[in-house]
Order: structure tokens, then C-alpha cells, then sequence
């Protein structure tokens, strides 16, 4: 007596199928990859200029030298922010990090908005030089730009600016963290950008 048979189903290849499950996974990818940007915002220093100032705190003592001098640097530096992505961007703040020749690195902040008219009248040559601010809170739509000045304030000399290893510009994004671009020295030769004099202008106190 023979041994019962069974219809068996037809062994389906699969593996054609599954290669071309992982090309259409590879070709999504890779459209993804192409269509998303790589970074949040495009940034660009259109221009910078700097006011180097040298003031002297004059002293009540008749002892010859007792004077005391400070010297700062106002950095005036225009931002562009380019938004590439499909959100809005909201601008949060604004540092800059200065490395020095000798390897000193320091950090200032931005200046406030209203600090700026302060900041002019101490030194009066220095309004001319600027321009309408770049404004923390700002929202940059998708597709759109935002463009501004920064006043950046750093206690060092012109020379320590000149001869500095680097000067970076960050900007804090409330969604999308901190991005930054270098404060470079292409940046300071542009043509007919207006220069401040050597010792600045400067108001003497007492102190």
C-alpha cells in the first residue's frame, strides 16, 4: 500500500523581491538626503569694522602716572541668516569666542538692543558706523533671510585684534541650538566701509 502525497505549494524565490525592497529603501534615502539641507541657516559676514578706544581715568592724586588707561575693542559686524529649512527660524542670542596670539580665548555677548544708544553716546564716532541691529526674538520664515548688525565689545587692543588666531560668531537658535561662523579677516577689507581713528573716541573719568 502506498504512502499517501501531499500537494506541496510552489517555493516562491524571494529573493528578487527582496533586493528590490532594499533599492526602493536606498532610493528613498537618498531623496531624502538630497532634498533635506544640510544645515539649518546659511550664515555670511557681509561686513565688519572695528573701533579700537583707548581712555584714560584721570586720577584726584598729583603723583605723576596715578592715571589709569583701559583700552577696548567695539567689533561692528553685519550677520546674514539664510533659513533653509521648511520651518521658521527664531533667533535666541548672539556671543562671539576671541582666541588670542598668546591662546587666550574670550567671550563676549552681543549688545543688547538697549544698550546700543549707550554704548553711542560714550562714544559718539562710533554711530556713524553702524547700521539697523539684528534683533534677538527675530523669526526668520522658510525660504527667507534676516540681516543685521552685531556689536560685539571685547577689552583688548586693536594690535591683539590684528594679530588674534580667530573670532568666531555663534548664534543660539531657540529649536535648532547653536550655529557658528568665522568673524574673518576678508570680512574688515571692504571698500569705502568707513575707518575709526586710532585711539578712538574716548571720555575721560574720574575716578
Amino acid at each position: 500500500m502506498s504512502s499517501p502525497t501531499f500537494a506541496q505549494p510552489v517555493r516562491r524565490n524571494l529573493l528578487a523581491p527582496v533586493l528590490i525592497a532594499f533599492l526602493l529603501l536606498g532610493v528613498a534615502i537618498a531623496l531624502v538626503i538630497g532634498i533635506t539641507p544640510r544645515k539649518t541657516a546659511d550664515l555670511a559676514i557681509v561686513r565688519t569694522v572695528v573701533f579700537p578706544t583707548h581712555t584714560v581715568f584721570k586720577s584726584e592724586s598729583t603723583v605723576v602716572g596715578s592715571d589709569q588707561a583701559q583700552d577696548d575693542l567695539y567689533v561692528l559686524t553685519t550677520l546674514r541668516i539664510d533659513d533653509r529649512l521648511h520651518v521658521p527660524l527664531f533667533l535666541k542670542d548672539f556671543t562671539a569666542t576671541l582666541t588670542t596670539s598668546d591662546g587666550e580665548v574670550l567671550t563676549t555677548s552681543a549688545t543688547e538692543k538697549q544698550d546700543l544708544n549707550n554704548v553711542y553716546t560714550s562714544f559718539p564716532a562710533l554711530k556713524p558706523l553702524s547700521s539697523d541691529p539684528l534683533l534677538r526674538e527675530t523669526m526668520i520664515a522658510p525660504g527667507q533671510f534676516a540681516q543685521g548688525m552685531l556689536l560685539l565689545h571685547f577689552p583688548i587692543t586693536k594690535a591683539a585684534w590684528d594679530h588674534r588666531r580667530n573670532a568666531t560668531l555663534n548664534i543660539d537658535l531657540y529649536h535648532q541650538g547653536l550655529q557658528g561662523i568665522l568673524i574673518s579677516r576678508a570680512s574688515e577689507a571692504i571698500p569705502n566701509a568707513p575707518h575709526p581713528p586710532e585711539d578712538g573716541s574716548a571720555n575721560p573719568a574720574a575716578n
